[in-house]
């Protein structure tokens, strides 16, 4: 026994040093996915939208130096460590129960600006901004250790699951709670398709996206959307700003997840393939879901939302009478129908027909209190990524496709290990040939 704990700290003491070399390494490797890019034709559409929007641009390199230099400066006390779990645990949910107060206090302060009544709003609001200022100068000070404490929560859970050496998930989780970039999508109006995409400024206005959006449309005869985001695996990875720690820890871990996958070919096939980005996507947002739903039941479980209740088992026999109430408006099922159709549409030649057909769509949603701005094809090219789930993808295969073969693996380090070398929707089909066809005991959804 004494020869084999010997063996063992021999082991460790060779693989410390490269596993904090790997920290090197995969920050290096963040920095370049997030830097290098391919230089498009200067005649072509994305360099004349890039020279447009030049002074519009999310400038990375600042926010990296910026946001590396907070996570060095903690890192060298690292205090989470000498705190005990429920101490941590209080210290998160204060942290965010101050960003909830904030985001009360912000709304306060916007409903009395738009007030026709208020005759002096700043002089009105003058006692919230004070508050506001107190909030942030709180939230600023506790941000580093709270990320701290939810980068190692998270941790804990996917080493459990397999990511990792000694303890330590690969790569490192690093996360940054920040104003995000709004994102450009542009894609042809014929089908749906993201061929190009742009980080913009945070907090563009309503006004200015419009603005850009008819601009280009006008200009290369696209269909374009300018939409905020909840997270960008930069590295850290960008996370908005949220007082949710169901939805911190969920996108934390979806996050990381493309951190995980981007060296792989799934990873590498991203912004070069519609297939992979979709599989991609929706392989983080299963991995995101049940590693946040992990979190919270261990470390936060009264904040554990119930979980989904199966689909109940349909009647023998329809209801004779109709029921007196319309059913409840489904958001997932009604833009999924909303996604069949346009396809259905483009894929006719009737492209104007399609475009009437989603505004007409849109205010549909609007009227159920669904506050779509624009819905267009470049709308879909980006929501229809997100295939975990029905809704904005339609009827790809890809979306279905993925949960099965989470249903069929046995653990998730398998599921994410078996799609990472997958790029098309023919290599996910010989995927599933290989997996059992019953499907395992972790299924979509479990809290397993």
């Amino acid at each position: 026994m004494t020869d084999l704990r010997t063996t063992i700290d021999r082991i460790e003491g060779v693989l410390e040093p490269l596993l904090q070399h790997w920290k090197l390494v995969a920050l290096l490797t963040g920095l370049l996915l997030v830097f290098s890019v391919d230089s498009p034709p200067p005649t072509s559409m994305e360099a004349r939208v890039d020279r447009q929007l030049a002074g519009k641009r999310f400038d990375f390199v600042t926010w990296e130096v910026r946001a590396l230099w907070q996570k060095l400066t903690h890192s060298l006390l690292s205090p989470q460590r000498a705190m005990h779990e429920e101490a941590r645990r209080e210290f998160v949910l204060d942290y965010l129960a101050l960003i909830a107060e904030k985001q009360r206090v912000d709304g306060q302060i916007r409903r009395t600006y738009v007030d026709p009544g208020t005759e002096d709003a700043d002089s009105a609001t003058a006692e919230l901004q004070a508050r506001r200022e107190e909030l942030l100068t709180e939230i600023h000070a506790r941000q580093p250790l709270a990320e701290a404490i939810i980068e190692e929560q998270v941790a804990s859970i996917l080493t459990d699951e397999g990511f990792g050496i000694l303890n330590q998930e690969l790569p490192p989780i690093k996360m940054h709670f920040t104003p995000l970039p709004q994102l450009l999508i542009v894609s042809p109006r014929d089908r749906i398709e993201r061929i190009y995409q742009l980080n913009l400024v945070h907090g563009l206005s309503t006004v200015e996206r419009e603005e850009i959006e008819q601009e280009i449309d006008a200009t290369f005869d696209v269909s374009s959307l300018i939409t905020g985001i909840g997270g960008l695996s930069a590295y850290p990875a960008m996370l908005l700003e949220s007082s949710s720690i169901n939805w911190v820890t969920e996108v934390t871990a979806h996050e990381w997840t493309h951190h995980y996958l981007a060296p792989q070919p799934l990873g590498r096939s991203y912004l070069s393939s519609g297939e992979a980005r979709t599989i991609n996507e929706t392989v983080a947002s299963i991995v995101g879901r049940e590693v946040g739903r992990q979190v919270v039941a261990r470390y936060y479980p009264e904040h554990l939302p119930a979980a989904p209740e199966p689909e109940p088992e349909p009647p023998p026999e329809p209801p004779e009478e109709e029921p007196s109430e319309p059913p409840a408006f489904d958001f997932r099922l009604e833009m999924r129908e909303t996604r069949v159709q346009v396809d259905q549409l483009l894929a006719e030649g009737r492209v104007e027909e399609a475009e009437t057909y989603m505004e007409q769509r849109r205010q549909v949603f609007v009227e159920h209190g669904y506050a779509i701005r624009k819905l267009n094809q470049a709308y879909f090219a980006f929501h229809g990524a997100y295939a975990d789930q029905p809704g904005a993808a339609g009827e790809n295969l890809i979306g279905p496709a993925v949960r099965e073969a989470f249903a069929r693996s046995p653990d998730l380090r398998t599921f994410v290990r078996s799609l990472a070398g997958v790029t098309t929707l023919e290599e996910l089909k010989t995927v599933l040939d290989r997996l059992p066809q019953a499907p395992s005991v972790r299924a979509a959804g479990s809290d397993a």
